[in-house]
């Protein structure tokens, strides 16, 4: 049975894109460009910040500029970290059932503790989950099984009876590296020319309301 659930962060157990959006337009505004529709920014949040900067300046590591921009948009981001995020509906109802039957949860995200902390303080989130592995915790992130494996580690879990869930494929990748079960949050940040069923997951779930029962059913 399943008896530890490990959540990714952005795009599954909090709804972040607003806050990130605005950050990203806030650095295009101050270049002089148009900024971007929510529409457009959302599908690349869960890819990193690498990724949204490629998207709204055509910019990647290493190309003259990148460290400026990828600065700025990330002091804008930490300074207004939860003006809008939130968990995502029906994800606090998700997290009090998971206490109330004694399932511990944790989160392993991509994102630096340095902005990871600091929002999970103002989501009040901080002084529930069991643990919390960041993108600098361990020597590698995902799609690596390190950051999975670790949390485990850190929750004296068994992979075979702990699920990841995550709305990227490389959560799916590094969840099944690790010997996890692993569920699709078809809920979260995914590019419309993704195709999520073709992860390999053991299950998907359309909304945070789907996931008690998806795990039961793993069980």
């Amino acid at each position: 049975m399943i008896k530890h659930v490990l959540f990714d962060l952005d795009g599954t157990l909090a709804d972040t894109a607003p806050d990130l959006a605005n950050a990203l337009n806030a650095v295009r505004i101050n270049q002089g460009m148009e900024p971007l529709s929510m529409e457009t920014i959302r599908p690349s949040v869960s890819l990193g910040g690498n990724a949204m900067i490629k998207l709204a300046f055509g910019l990647e590591e290493g190309d003259d500029g990148f460290d400026g921009v990828r600065d700025e948009f990330l002091d804008y981001y930490r300074d207004n970290i939860a003006v809008d995020s939130c968990l995502f509906n029906g994800m606090e109802d998700v997290l009090q059932s998971l206490d109330e039957r004694g399932i511990s949860w944790g989160i392993v995200t991509n994102k630096l503790t340095w902005l990871t902390l600091p929002l999970l303080t103002e989501l009040d989130l901080d002084g529930r989950t069991t643990c919390i592995v960041c993108g600098d915790t361990t020597e590698y992130r995902k799609p690596h099984p390190q950051p999975v494996s670790h949390a485990c580690q850190l929750l004296a879990a068994d992979p075979a009876h702990t699920v990841y869930i995550g709305d990227a494929e490389r959560d799916i990748e590094s969840g099944r590296r690790a010997g996890t079960k692993t569920l699709v949050a078809l809920y979260g940040y995914i590019e419309a020319d993704s195709d999520p069923m073709a992860w390999q997951a053991d299950g998907v779930v359309h909304s945070p309301q789907e996931i008690n029962a998806s795990i039961d059913k793993l069980c």
